[in-house]
């Protein structure tokens, strides 16, 4: 924080001209701003989850607007709503259609791991394609990329016997394994619990360990290419930005052969010697209850898929997927980010979701379930009696995720044309709700919410 304020200081008094930071830069208190650099603008980290909640891309905009300078926002895969408002002329659409000196985007090809499972008759996590593919690049001195976007060991623990799985007690999430610390560990709360010898329900010593997280995928392409320079980079290997340095400077030296990781190899790296992308479990997010998942995916293949043939030597990038045909994958696997935002974009008005409608999600939580049940019970008998034209309501309904932190949770979903409108009823909803004693912490309105979960 002291490094934090001594910059803050040096902006205030006009040393740095130029100011480059994470979504909370966007406050620096610079003078005469003149531009403002967006970059990777589609990413959802610049959304802050708590409060004060802001979304540093549209504070961006709007600071932008208040200063009279220029705002460029820049990415590969735009999110819907910034490229529709340049569809719509609000913004202007500038395209760069080429990579660098002409270089040609990777080919990429479509494992269907339903044929390949019918084929070989057994769970392969690798496939065969993807696995010669990697032999021949180690064969020729090149260099390859791995994604699987899930950390850990294995992401369930199940009990054969009784069929339960071992879960966090503040979350309703299955913990996971991670080999290495020896230890189960939940990814939300950061709750860690020993890996158990038996189940702690029933007591039986039949305890599987299911499906496969990065750090299990790294144990067996070291097993399958014993001869191969492995490194990974995920939450768990990078802790510092010295680690993350650390990793990406070996494979720039050429001193990695193979990287495994998590979304964290998808973001713009520019290292020549890769040739190959396998992604493994590339439509994992699209079974999310949530109406962004086709994007994300899209997106996060879309960035991965750009890491490869970087340099003079063309890239190739095998994608497996138990959703072949899935518009999303289609999309990815043919550079068309076009074709992909009309099919999406359609999906959408259908539904009456952003960037037809502004939407808020009104979270309701407390460390009891009755309160959390009753609390969510009586907004939402208010929402009904209440005269609300033009805005839609949706729920209350259990948040997919239905405990947190050790709150229960339960929400609604507004969705209107007008963000006037949007903007009035949660603030009458919450004076309500105020008379009726319930505590303000306890209920959330986030609006422009990017995570619904």
């Amino acid at each position: 924080d002291q490094e934090r304020a001594e910059q803050w200081h040096r902006i205030r008094r006009g040393e740095a001209r130029m100011v480059v930071g994470t979504r909370s830069a966007i406050f620096a208190p610079v003078t005469d701003l003149a531009l403002i650099v967006v970059d990777e603008e589609h990413d959802s980290s610049y959304k802050q989850e708590e409060t004060p909640r802001y979304h540093a891309r549209d504070v961006a905009v709007m600071r932008a607007k208040m200063a009279n300078a220029t705002v460029v926002l820049g990415s590969a895969t735009p999110s819907l709503e910034s490229y529709y408002n340049a569809t719509k002329n609000k913004y202007v659409l500038l395209e760069l259609r080429d990579r660098v000196e002409q270089r040609p985007l990777p080919e990429v090809e479509i494992i269907d791991m339903r044929q390949e499972f019918q084929e070989t008759g057994e769970e392969q996590v690798i496939s065969r394609k993807l696995a010669q593919e990697i032999k021949d690049r180690l064969d020729r001195g090149e260099q390859a990329m791995v994604l699987l976007n899930r950390r850990g060991y294995s992401p369930v623990v199940l009990c054969r016997t009784c069929g339960k799985t071992l879960e966090c007690k503040n979350c309703a999430i299955a913990l996971t394994h991670h080999k290495r610390a020896r230890k189960m560990e939940c990814h939300y709360c950061g709750y860690t619990a020993p890996v158990p010898q038996h189940c702690v329900h029933c007591g039986s010593e039949y305890v599987y360990f299911l499906g496969t997280g990065s750090e299990k995928l790294e144990e067996l392409l070291h097993g399958m290419f014993p001869q191969a320079r492995i490194g990974r980079l995920d939450r768990d290997t990078v802790r510092g930005r010295e680690d993350f340095e650390r990793v990406l400077g070996a494979l720039h030296e050429g001193e990695l052969d193979l990287l495994v990781g998590t979304q964290m190899i998808a973001k713009g790296h520019d290292i020549h010697g890769v040739t190959l992308v396998g992604v493994v479990g590339a439509d994992m997010a699209l079974g999310m209850p949530d109406f962004r998942a086709a994007e994300r995916t899209f997106q996060l293949l879309t960035q991965v898929a750009g890491r490869a043939g970087r340099g003079s030597t063309p890239g190739t990038v095998v994608l497996q997927t138990y959703f072949p045909d899935h518009y999303a994958v289609q999309y990815a696997a043919q550079h068309d980010f076009a074709g992909f935002y009309d099919k999406e974009l359609r999906f959408r008005s259908w539904m009456h979701y952003p960037p037809y409608s502004a939407l808020a999600n009104v979270l309701i939580r407390s460390d009891k379930l009755d309160d959390a049940l009753r609390w969510s019970g009586m907004v939402g008998k208010w929402f009904d009696s209440t005269r609300h034209e033009g805005i839609r309501v949706l729920g209350p309904a259990a948040a997919p995720i239905l405990r947190l932190k050790r709150d229960y949770r339960y929400h609604l979903i507004l969705k209107s044309p007008s963000r006037e409108k949007l903007n009035t009823l949660p603030r009458a909803m919450l004076a309500y709700a105020a008379g009726e004693k319930i505590p303000r912490t306890q209920i959330i309105v986030d609006v422009d919410a990017i995570w619904l979960m």
